[in-house]
């Protein structure tokens, strides 16, 4: 019974170093555009273990109006889509840019793709629809492609707010696209709620702690008592 109450409580450390873990990533993108928060569930595993699971929250972050014409964003669900060294990757960020051959690119270089691959824009001032349309000095250039996971898939997160997308994507309609020129998603992450549930956290950690020096205490008396008798 004692050896089942240390496996219990180390799942139960694990599954809240696994929290704060978490947490401490969460916190550290609460200023980064488009960041989606992950979040931690507990599952009971063999009817009485807890065992550390997570998922993305994909709600949508507060947009915010910067007044830069290449700041996007997206107002309901999809993703810009990006050309990366790796292949093209899904993206929530739109704090674009212009490179020095003219392509419209993110903050880390990686080419914003249209319908008919990456947008190269001619100088001249910059308008974008709602439904994706760049346009420079009222010319047509090609409209952004944006890109939806299928209901119940799990997008694989990777560094710099990049998501590499699913195999069945599914591109959005024009109609159906909310594109905001001049606005920017910020994190959905919450900095007042992720501190609170951080010491949350280091309470129930440190709980734990208590609750497995007791049993090894209790451990110890046993096995000295029971080596006496002997």
């Amino acid at each position: 019974m004692i050896s089942d109450g240390l496996l219990a409580a180390a799942r139960a450390l694990r599954y809240w170093e696994t929290r704060q873990q978490v947490l401490a990533h969460n916190l550290a993108n609460v200023d980064t555009p488009g960041f989606k928060g992950e979040r931690v569930f507990a599952r009971l595993v063999e009817d009485r273990l807890v065992e550390a699971h997570s998922a993305t929250d994909m709600s949508t972050g507060p947009l915010s109006p910067t007044g830069r014409p290449l700041d996007l964003a997206l107002e309901g669900p999809g993703f810009f889509v990006v050309e990366t060294p790796d292949g093209e990757r899904l993206t929530r960020g739109g704090a674009m840019r212009i490179d020095e051959s003219g392509r419209l690119v993110t903050e880390a270089g990686y080419p914003l793709l249209g319908d008919n691959g990456p947008l190269v824009l001619p100088p001249g001032t910059v308008d974008i629809d709602a439904t994706g349309m760049v346009r420079v000095d009222s010319r047509e250039i090609g409209r952004l492609r944006v890109e939806a996971a299928p209901e119940g898939v799990t997008l694989l997160r990777e560094a710099g707010g990049l998501y590499r997308p699913d195999a069945l994507r599914i591109p959005m309609d024009p109609a159906r696209r909310k594109v905001r020129q001049g606005m920017i998603e910020a994190s959905n992450v919450s900095a007042i709620e992720s501190m609170v549930d951080m010491l949350t956290v280091q309470r129930s950690f440190a709980a734990v702690q208590n609750s497995v020096r007791v049993i090894d205490e209790v451990m110890a008396t046993v096995a000295n008592d029971l080596g006496r008798v002997g």
